[in-house]
């Protein structure tokens, strides 16, 4: 247990994988979280809907849980809320735009009576017990973000949440600096910075600059233009809805995440639009193509989102047409490049141009590159390093950065999810015992329920396929009253190879023949390894095979 100078991180989430981000910080009989995202599943999770973090140590110290922290409104930091605060009280701190969006979460959810928003803004300070966090101003891919200065009772520590530093801002949009050396100036125990561009040299191209390029679109383009963006990304939408006044075009919308978020964010004058500029999907048909803008979603090739129907011809209001030009203004998120280049070859296949960020600058990252890592490390100067928001290779080359900017090697340290670090007043630290972080997936209404073994299950099934063995047996006389009835789903194709099917039904009768009446199990069992080894033998296939044998 660690004394009353010192504080504790509990790591749960974000540290060696870009999302799901997570971080207990505690001190004495008081901690409160940072965040609490989710993170959406790899092509292997077969029906998972989304990956949380695990709350057990959380939930196993939820009186000591005086408040979560939200560093800004993206669904790797704010996701998971739903499935923490069905089972814990306390207040939820964060922006007037994150709130917005937290807000709509817990309605969906069930959960927005019981749940306490309290909304902060830049420069504001909320005390937890001993501690207390400073909300510091930042630039990110997305309105209101915020960094975290913790006063601790072990020193002060910097969270920069996710940021990278606008050399030229547009509205006021800028990660304030000054703010983070005047909370710097006492000195800085612990620095826990965003890693995930760190492999990228340079400064990111700025808000400035895509707004440039944009406006040479505009300005080139005869046709429709139809974007594709972060349905969260509103400093984006307000450049696109400003250049089609501009240029004398109409905007509509289409995708339900991104009406919500333009709602929210006019409502929060964070949003400027003229009357009229906005109009309905309906009215495009009688509009020039000319006159016509759509913002849409699915930048990350969602199968089910505005963007993926509108490539599979499946759009109620849109058709693609020649003369189109699409923009994908977002980046390729690691894990999402097959699904968004198959629907760039769709839309090239029905007549439209794309343009997307490798072949022109068209999106400015919202995390920073190398040297504004190094410029927040040269501002904070802190005893300790350690990095956060990335993967771990981005958490090796961040410490390197560290240790280049002034941080002693041995104060670089590269922690992982679930590896608690204690600092202490006097300088010196402890990594404490491992606590549980492995993930929890969510499938449908249940969680946690989906584990290795039906994951293992589901890839089986979605590999060779499924075999359903039917045999109904009289109950007194033990004889086949129906069956066997052989169904087959993913395995073959029935009508090409209905003659193995049969043979599979006279195995079946050979092996019902062979086992004593009543043995219903033994019966089963047999059936199963019989088939399973005449199928691998045959097609060199090995579908699950599922014996069904009543007795009536």
């Amino acid at each position: 247990m660690a004394d009353a100078s010192s504080v504790t991180i509990y790591p749960l989430g974000g540290l060696g994988e870009i999302g799901m981000n997570c971080m207990v910080v505690r001190s004495g009989k008081t901690m409160f979280l940072i965040d609490c995202g989710l993170m959406f599943p790899e092509e292997s999770l077969l029906g998972v809907d989304v990956v949380i973090p695990c709350f057990d140590f959380i939930l196993a110290n939820k009186r000591m849980l005086k408040g979560i922290v939200l560093t800004h409104g993206h669904e790797d930091h704010i996701g998971a809320l739903p499935w923490l605060l069905n089972h814990v009280d306390c207040p939820v701190y964060g922006s007037r735009f994150t709130q917005a969006l937290v807000e709509g979460k817990m309605r969906e959810h069930g959960l927005d009576q019981y749940v306490t928003l309290r909304t902060v803004k830049g420069g504001d300070r909320v005390r937890f017990g001993d501690m207390a966090v400073n909300f510091i101003p930042v630039c990110h891919s997305i309105i209101d973000g915020f960094g975290l200065g913790i006063e601790t009772p072990a020193g002060r520590i910097v969270h920069t949440g996710d940021f990278k530093i606008d050399r030229m801002p547009l509205n006021g949009h800028a990660t304030n600096m000054e703010m983070f050396r005047e909370f710097s100036k006492p000195g800085v125990q612990l620095l826990m910075s965003d890693s995930t561009n760190v492999e990228r040299d340079g400064y990111a191209l700025t808000e400035r600059e895509i707004s440039e390029k944009l406006d040479e679109i505009f300005s080139q383009t005869k046709g429709r233009l139809l974007f594709t963006l972060f349905s969260s990304h509103i400093q984006r939408m307000q450049e696109i809805i400003d250049l089609a006044a501009k240029y004398g075009r109409k905007v509509a919308v289409s995708g339900k995440s991104m009406h919500r978020n333009i709602e929210f964010a006019r409502a929060l004058d964070q949003l400027r639009v003229d009357d009229g500029q906005l109009v309905s999907l309906e009215s495009l048909r009688n509009m020039p193509d000319s006159e016509v803008v759509v913002m849409l979603t699915g930048s990350q090739g969602e199968p089910l989102s505005a963007m993926a129907r509108l490539a599979k011809e499946e759009h109620r209001y849109i058709k693609v047409h020649k003369g189109d030009m699409v923009i994908m203004s977002s980046r390729f998120i690691p894990g999402n490049t097959r699904a968004i280049t198959r629907i760039i070859n769709k839309l090239y296949k029905l007549g439209a141009e794309v343009l997307y960020e490798r072949v022109r600058g068209i999106h400015a990252s919202g995390h920073a590159h190398s040297e504004e890592l190094g410029q927040m490390l040269d501002t904070v100067q802190p005893k300790f390093f350690i990095p956060v928001h990335g993967e771990y290779r981005h958490l090796v080359k961040h410490c390197r950065l560290a240790v280049a900017h002034g941080v002693a090697p041995e104060r670089a340290l590269v922690v992982e999810d679930g590896n608690p670090v204690t600092f202490f007043a006097d300088g010196h630290i402890r990594h404490e015992d491992r606590v549980p972080t492995d993930s929890t997936y969510v499938d449908g209404k249940g969680v946690g329920d989906v584990g290795e073994s039906v994951l293992k299950e589901r890839q089986l099934l979605a590999g060779d396929g499924l075999v359903v063995v039917t045999l109904i047996l009289d109950e007194e006389t033990g004889e086949i009253t129906l069956g066997p009835e052989i169904l087959s789903r993913g395995f073959i194709f029935e009508k090409e190879y209905a003659h193995l099917l049969e043979d599979a039904k006279c195995i079946v009768l050979d092996i019902y023949e062979n086992i004593p009446p009543g043995q219903t199990e033994k019966l089963k069992e047999r059936i199963r390894s019989s088939l399973r080894r005449f199928f691998r033998k045959v097609l060199e296939r090995d579908p699950v095979v599922l014996p069904v044998v009543g007795v009536l």
